[in-house]
C-alpha cells in the first residue's frame, strides 16, 4: 500500500521510491532496496503498476507508475487501512470504536 501511495503523486524510480517513502515517514519506514525492488516487480505482475526504461544523467533506470487497478486498489487498501486504523485507535483508547462498514 505504502509504495502505490508513494507512486500515485507521480512515477519513480526505484530510489526515488524509497526515498521519498523514507521521507514521507520521517524515516520511520526506510525499507531497504532489497525489499522494495522485489515488491514493485511483484506490483508489477499483478498488474498494479507498469514500468518503463527511462534516461536521466546519462544513467537508464526503471520509471515505475501507477496503473487505473493499482489506484482502484490503492482506494480500498485506503479504506480498509482507514477502518482498521480506526477500531486499533478504539481498542487503545479503551472505547468503542465507531466503524463505517465497508
Amino acid at each position: 500500500m505504502v509504495l502505490l501511495g508513494v507512486l500515485a503523486a507521480g512515477p519513480g524510480h526505484g530510489y526515488a521510491i524509497i526515498t521519498t517513502l523514507k521521507q514521507r515517514s520521517d524515516g520511520v519506514l526506510a525499507l531497504p532496496e532489497g525489499s522494495v525492488y522485489p515488491a514493485l516487480h511483484r506490483l508489477e505482475e499483478m498488474g498494479l503498476v507498469s514500468s518503463d526504461w527511462a534516461e536521466a544523467r546519462g544513467r537508464r533506470r526503471r520509471e515505475y507508475r501507477l496503473t487505473p487497478k493499482g489506484a482502484t486498489a490503492l482506494h480500498s487498501q485506503r479504506a480498509e487501512w482507514s477502518r482498521l486504523s480506526t477500531a486499533i485507535d478504539a481498542v487503545l483508547a479503551g472505547a468503542p470504536a465507531r466503524l463505517v462498514a465497508p
